[in-house]
């Protein structure tokens, strides 16, 4: 093995964090191999590599015996006691000894075989560290350059490896040109005989979670939290916000001077239009919210069950609910609530409305501009029923 080759295992060991001895204990599997493919040789073989200079030495291991048997299965790897003593008078029959056979013209065989072994290693490295760096950064964005579709997969070029944006994680209408820059989400890093495959995302809700982490200073800081992303990709979102402290206004952080903050991210994810929303730990504070930008009278909360009952304006009903349902649906999805909608009228009609117009008399003497009415009646079926008055969210 010449210098060459040892400059190229030190460059596995010192850049790509390669263990030496896996390296060589490879080489010296592949040079027996080389040796007993070149030679034709069935015989036992072994070999002494020294790791420092290079030197290599290939050994056939021998039983001395009185005579050989030309029949037996393990005559070649056994010599004769006479021939033994040619080598050193002191062997005797049942010694073992090892027979240097390292041929003078391996070198070229030997060079191509250690070739082969460091071109594997150094793939299986170079496959090891982007498995490692990528698999760090699942649930985080990452910026790429597109490079290529086919059959609506897009493929992303992130440096050292290409990303892979499935059809199905794209926004709908969404559509991308070679040498494009775009973000996308690290949803997955999986491990494949041809490498580490990077999966990507531009549907996810993490997606939105991260470019809001990038785009809000309060929420980097941990001054705004985000308690609750949902998303119907391209079309519409809800994030629900909370400020540690009182005197930050949470979705005034995430709108930002005159829209700016807001309006970058809605950019990014193809004019996809984005509800945001105070997160309150009442359950029906949060329902209420969770609904716009639709204005809600009150909202009945059934802990047990976690299911609610949600009245608003006639003329609300529509934009609550949302076309094809996608409002409700949302905001079920952020609050993790059933939410069932009614009408002022329906409540009537139900007998809904009247119950609340009683508790809202009964706790008028203690109403105030900015609080909410609450009163906790028991149902004929025992259940805690929390009523929210409509001051509490005008």
């Amino acid at each position: 093995m010449n210098n060459n080759l040892l400059q190229a295992v030190n460059f596995l060991v010192d850049k790509k964090k390669v263990e030496a001895d896996v390296v060589f204990d490879a080489l010296e599997m592949v040079l027996l191999t080389a040796y007993k493919k070149e030679m034709g040789s069935n015989a036992k073989t072994s070999i002494s590599l020294d790791r420092t200079t290079g030197e290599y030495k290939i050994y056939e291991e021998k039983t001395v015996v009185e005579v050989i048997d030309p029949e037996s299965e393990n005559a070649i790897n056994e010599i004769t006691v006479e021939n033994a003593k040619k080598i050193s008078k002191d062997y005797e029959a049942g010694d073992m000894l090892r027979v240097d056979v390292t041929p003078k013209d391996f070198g070229r065989v030997a060079a191509q075989a250690a070739k082969q072994v460091l071109i594997q290693k150094l793939r299986e490295a170079e496959r090891g560290s982007i498995y490692e760096e990528f698999s760090g950064r699942e649930g985080d964005i990452i910026t790429g350059t597109v490079k290529w579709s086919e059959s609506r997969t897009v493929f992303v070029d992130l440096g050292r490896v290409e990303g892979i944006l499935p059809f199905a994680e794209q926004i709908e209408g969404e559509t991308f040109q070679p040498n494009d820059k775009i973000k996308c989400y690290v949803q997955e890093v999986r491990k494949t005989t041809k490498g580490p495959e990077i999966i990507l995302s531009r549907t996810h809700p993490g997606l939105l979670k991260r470019l809001f982490e990038m785009e809000v200073p309060e929420i980097y800081s941990g001054t705004v939290e985000i308690k609750s992303v949902v998303r119907e990709a391209g079309s519409r979102a809800k994030i629900a916000v909370y400020a540690m402290d009182p005197n930050v206004d949470p979705v005034g952080a995430c709108v930002g001077p005159k829209g700016q903050r807001v309006q970058n991210i809605v950019n990014e994810l193809h004019d996809e239009k984005i509800d945001i929303v105070r997160w309150d730990e009442d359950p029906a504070i949060y329902i209420a919210n969770a609904l716009s930008p639709a204005k809600v009278v009150s909202v009945s909360v059934w802990d047990e069950e976690r299911s609610s009952y949600v009245i608003v304006p006639d003329y609300q009903l529509s934009l609550a609910i949302g076309k094809a349902g996608q409002n409700a649906r949302l905001a079920n999805k952020l609050t993790n609530w059933k939410i069932d909608i009614k009408s002022e009228s329906q409540a009537a009609e139900e007998g809904f409305g009247e119950e609340i117009e009683e508790d809202d008399d009964i706790l008028s003497d203690i109403e105030t501009a900015d609080s909410a009415s609450i009163s906790t009646p028991v149902s004929p079926t025992h259940l805690v029923v929390a009523i929210i008055s409509i001051s509490k969210f005008s």
